[in-house]
């Protein structure tokens, strides 16, 4: 008599490894959205604390330009940003570089800002928001409470959120 699996037992195990396999892919691949979509809050979160410091310094909120760059560095504060060597977001000082807000502002992977900012004309609030890829994020529905877009902002309007944005504000 030969020892060994026999051709029913090897795919029962096959197919057992399958379903496994089938179970645990979705779940990997979700922790990695969630891992980036993390990152992006924890970014959101230092800029708001950047530009939270900003006003402290000025009594005012920076400018933005196209809603990507925002106007708040140099001497006076009120260039586009970044124009130190040493941080992206800066302003003060002979050189415009004394006081550092954010050595890095928040990038994508294309190297441009992956967020929205946006000013009031009397710059005392701003919303900042990024889009998550995981739509089903239980935070994003509370920072779109938090922040409304009743609040007008930039021109005067009202600013709109996507279902994936995350969003921040002055409070």
């Amino acid at each position: 008599m030969k020892k060994g699996f026999t051709l029913i037992e090897l795919l029962v195990v096959i197919a057992i490894i399958a379903v496994i396999i089938g179970l645990a892919l979705p779940n990997f691949l979700g922790a990695r959205e969630r891992s980036r979509d993390f990152k992006r809050k924890a970014e959101l979160l230092e800029l708001k604390t950047a530009l939270r410091l900003y006003y402290q310094d000025y009594t005012k909120y920076p400018g933005w330009t196209n809603g990507m760059v925002i106007v708040g560095c140099g001497t006076a504060g009120t260039t586009n940003c970044p124009v130190c060597t040493t941080a992206e977001f800066a302003a003060g000082g002979a050189d415009g570089c004394q006081t550092i807000y954010m050595r890095k502002l928040p990038k994508s992977v294309s190297g441009s800002l992956e967020l929205r900012y946006y000013q009031t004309n009397a710059g005392d609030d701003f919303r900042v928001k990024v889009s998550l890829e995981n739509a089903s994020d239980s935070d994003l529905a509370a920072s779109q409470v938090k922040c409304p877009t009743t609040t007008a902002v930039g021109s005067g309007t009202n600013i709109s959120y996507g279902a994936a944005d995350y969003v921040v504000c002055a409070d």
